[in-house]
């Protein structure tokens, strides 16, 4: 199945997951200005009036780029919504998505047929993230058009699952859009994704490292500084098995290697306020970042990884 027009724009088969707390406007334009597709979770709003103020700030700013560069577009935008429950600003996030027509909607945290009834109804599209084949199948079943595998490694709430089997799973009954998350933060990275069946790649860490990226500057320089050592899974934080890196975990006052278990009913996705929170004192991150070696403006991210991904297919004997 040929990927919807919506991807057409895309100058690198990419999409760059939404960090909670850290994706923001500049940041999202940034990434889809460079050609693949930039995000960010409503969430980040707060209050929830600036989701209204932040998605006429990326609209606009989009809008002007494709005038002034007719040939070379901007990719699409996508908006995160969390659909548990415990997200009490959903109906209000999904009316503003409605008002401004958001091409891609991701959803996470639960899938829902009245969520992707509203986006359709605008005419946008609805990718649901998942970390085994039988949420995949779930999340089909109630009306999502693609699927994003969260695989082992990858950065947030990542699943236990190599990339070679969930990607092969869906594959097996699936033929709409799939994108790959899980540790990609290389050019060969992406195309290896292609290789094992999707379409996409989604890469988030990498991005966390650059100039527009909303983190503390001790964040981005321990994406830097650290390695795939350095990343902790534990359902401490939210109530959900994530990865985080260990050196935010020691600043807490945490030992990364005897966290407790968290009770999974007490779902907590605030946005980091208080004491020992994610993502605002416990970094997530996901397993990739040893590639990640410096501090970058977000569109040479996307540069670098569109050169890697070029070598990566001349090695193959593949054409540009």
């Amino acid at each position: 199945m040929a990927l919807p027009a919506l991807f057409s724009r895309l100058r690198l088969p990419v999409i760059a997951a939404p960090l909670f707390i850290i994706s923001n406007p500049a940041l999202v334009i940034a990434q889809c200005k460079a050609g693949i597709v930039g995000s960010m979770p409503a969430l980040n709003a707060r209050p929830a009036s600036q989701v209204d103020e932040w998605l006429a700030e990326i609209t606009e700013a989009l809008a002007a780029h494709d005038r002034a560069h007719p040939e070379s577009p901007a990719a699409p935008f996508a908006i995160n919504q969390i659909v548990h429950k415990s997200n009490d600003r959903l109906d209000h996030d999904m009316q503003v998505c409605a008002r401004y027509k958001v091409p891609l909607v991701i959803t996470s945290l639960g899938a829902r047929a009245d969520v992707n009834d509203a986006v359709h109804a605008w005419g946008g599209l609805v990718m649901h993230d998942i970390i085994n084949d039988t949420f995949a199948r779930k999340a089909v079943d109630k009306g999502a058009d693609g699927l994003i595998a969260v695989a082992t490694g990858a950065g947030g709430h990542a699943g236990v699952k190599s990339p070679f089997a969930l990607t092969q799973e869906i594959r097996e009954w699936f033929d709409g859009p799939l994108a790959l998350s899980g540790s990609i933060a290389t050019g060969g990275a992406v195309l290896a994704a292609q290789a094992m069946g999707a379409d996409l790649a989604y890469i988030g860490s990498a991005f966390i490292a650059t100039e527009e990226a909303r983190a503390v500057a001790e964040y981005k320089q321990a994406v830097v500084d650290c390695t795939s050592d350095d990343i902790v899974y534990s359902n401490l934080f939210t109530g959900v098995h994530g990865n985080y890196l260990a050196p935010s975990i020691r600043r807490a006052g945490l030992d990364p290697a005897n966290l407790p278990e968290s009770d999974p009913s007490k779902m907590d996705f605030g946005g980091g306020e208080g004491s020992k929170k994610a993502w605002k004192d416990i970094w997530g991150c996901g397993q990739g970042i040893g590639a990640v070696k410096a501090i970058v403006p977000a569109a040479e991210r996307v540069a670098q990884l569109q050169r890697e991904y070029q070598d990566a297919r001349r090695r193959l004997g593949l054409s540009a």
